[in-house]
């Protein structure tokens, strides 16, 4: 793991403005929370956040009521919430991309750390890199070995510039000193029926879109982005494995709350997070898509958020990555 000397400091920075916070009403919550997801509904994130909300809720025994408000990539979504009142009753549930666009769009109207308050980050999903069955490699070294030997000859697709299978394609490549060409789409749906169809070679996805086309041998899984082996494909190496220790592409996703919410509302949040998508039940509707449960701490939460937000930029800027 990286230096996270920045990530404590933040730690503490937040820990001694918790304890100038009042503390809250013991009765929170005691009405309905509005979860904003700065999504579209059902995509991912969406479909992802409503099984947990709903384990929430009843946890909390108070209605939890999603509220799509997509655009600018998640930053109208993410800026109303930055401005809510610090209550615990106006939750954001967000993805990477509150990680990624400080450094894609600096100006959007709100900071990525010091507007928030990390509950806990709920759930995720390691990006596997896939290749069409026609690509003239089999492994990942092989395809290490084909983008050395043949600089910007290969494509690969992505939901969008300053998506994050865009900017973790781009890390890797970054670490691997491959030069392959990026052929950005409008959404994934498109970006992964070119894939299939063979128009581009290479994609970063997951096992829950990719999974269909893998059994019927349409493309061919190279490597996983997760710390380790995944349960469903154990003979699928990690990229760490293939010579990047470390290496990561994770699509997460958690609750976030607008800074100053009362440490006693973010921590009773977090529980019934964890407890909610820890439980058998809301495990196993998540694996179905396959989405891996977490439930961290909010500690946990902050570290890595300020992990990534250094990591993307740097990314960004090396890559010469512009909003479109």
């Amino acid at each position: 793991m990286s230096d996270l000397s920045l990530p404590r400091r933040a730690l503490l920075g937040a820990t001694g403005a918790a304890l100038a916070r009042p503390a809250l009403a013991a009765g929170y919550p005691d009405r309905a929370i509005r979860l904003v997801v700065p999504f579209p509904p059902g995509g991912t994130v969406d479909v992802t956040a409503r099984p947990i909300a709903a384990a929430v809720s009843d946890l909390l025994g108070q209605p939890i009521v999603i509220d799509n408000q997509p655009g600018a990539g998640g930053n109208v979504g993410t800026q109303r919430v930055a401005r809510a009142a610090a209550d615990g009753y106006t939750l954001l549930f967000t993805a990477p991309n509150h990680t990624i666009n400080p450094g894609l769009m600096p100006n959007a109207g709100f900071d990525a750390q010091k507007d928030f308050a990390p509950i806990s980050l709920c759930a995720q999903i390691p990006e596997i890199l896939v290749c069409h069955k026609d690509a003239p490699f089999r492994t990942f070294q092989e395809f290490v070995a084909y983008a050395r030997a043949h600089p910007r000859e290969l494509t690969y697709s992505s939901a969008g510039i300053g998506s994050h299978p865009h900017v973790t394609m781009e890390l890797l490549l970054h670490r691997l000193g491959l030069d392959v060409l990026h052929v950005p789409y409008r959404g994934a749906a498109p970006a992964f029926t070119d894939l299939v169809a063979g128009r581009v070679q290479l994609k970063l996805d997951s096992y829950a879109t990719s999974a269909a086309q893998i059994a019927a041998g349409a493309i061919r899984v190279l490597a996983i982005a997760s710390a380790q082996r995944s349960p469903a494909a154990p003979d699928v190496p990690t990229i760490a494995e293939m010579g990047l220790p470390g290496f990561e592409g994770i699509l997460w996703m958690g609750y976030l709350a607008p800074a100053g919410t009362p440490t006693d509302a973010v921590n009773r949040v977090a529980r019934a997070v964890r407890d909610a998508v820890r439980s058998p039940s809301v495990a196993g509707v998540l694996s179905q898509q396959g989405v891996e449960a977490v439930g961290s701490t909010p500690e946990e939460f902050a570290v890595r958020i300020a992990k990534e937000i250094p990591q993307w930029r740097d990314v960004i800027r090396d890559a010469n990555i512009r909003p479109e």
